[in-house]
């Protein structure tokens, strides 16, 4: 299982912490690196979050989510998110979305999705949504790779790691 994961930690993807809020007001954040475009008409999204995972019961009740793109310098709010505890939200800065999903400030973008449907992925669910909304800043991307956070460099040789 190790030597599997690191052979697929070789594929570099960028970083998104995925928020979501249920109507009785329960929030819950999390960091993925399992976010990929599915289709454009429709706008379709995925991302996949372990079945162990605390927050699942919470994403799979909001029917609702935004995926946040981190920036390079957003390693901690990845750490942060990735990390269990009490309320990840605590001294984060969040704007509601026009449906009044908590986004994350400061992003390179942020995708408010309505949850189309979720699939049974193994160990993982991999939920579909629909892009109700969208934003994009642009900048640098807070890139994974093997393992590791990286620096994202417009000349690929100087990759480097970061964080180590």
């Amino acid at each position: 299982m190790k030597a599997l994961r690191e052979a697929l930690g070789q594929y570099a993807t960028g970083v998104a912490v995925v928020t979501t809020v249920t109507p009785a007001g329960d929030r819950a954040g999390v960091t993925v690196n399992s976010f990929a475009s599915v289709s454009l008409d429709p706008p379709l999204v995925l991302w996949c979050l372990s079945g162990r995972s605390p927050s699942a019961i919470t994403f799979l009740g909001a029917g609702q989510f935004v995926i946040n793109v981190l920036a390079a310098d957003q390693e901690h709010l990845s750490r942060r998110f990735a990390t269990p505890m009490p309320d990840k939200f605590a001294g984060v800065e969040t704007r509601p979305t026009e449906t009044g999903l908590p986004a994350l400030t400061g992003t390179l973008a942020h995708f408010a999705c309505q949850t189309v449907t979720v699939y049974d992925g193994g160990d993982h669910l991999i939920f579909v949504g629909r892009i109700e909304e969208y934003q994009r800043s642009g900048g640098e991307p807070l890139v994974f790779h093997s393992g590791g956070y990286r620096e994202f460099c417009t000349d690929l040789r100087m990759l480097n790691q970061v964080g180590a």
